[in-house]
């Protein structure tokens, strides 16, 4: 069960990996820059931080740009 407002969420070659959820937006940015640092060379890793109350995307990587 999940237990707070901020979701990051690890995705590789389409398959869920991680996911994890803080009541801190500033605590969910530090693991998601954390993720990227950690598993960002993983063939085909995504990594997303959603606002669960909002539904909105807060930061995508690889960035989608």
């Amino acid at each position: 069960m999940n237990s707070g407002r901020y979701r990051l969420t690890l995705v590789t070659d389409g398959r869920p990996m991680l996911q994890g959820w803080w009541e801190s937006e500033t605590v969910a940015r530090g693991k998601f820059s954390a993720w990227v640092g950690r598993h960002g060379d993983r063939p085909g890793a995504q990594i997303t931080l959603i606002d669960e109350e909002t539904d909105s995307s807060l930061a995508q990587w690889p960035d989608s740009q």
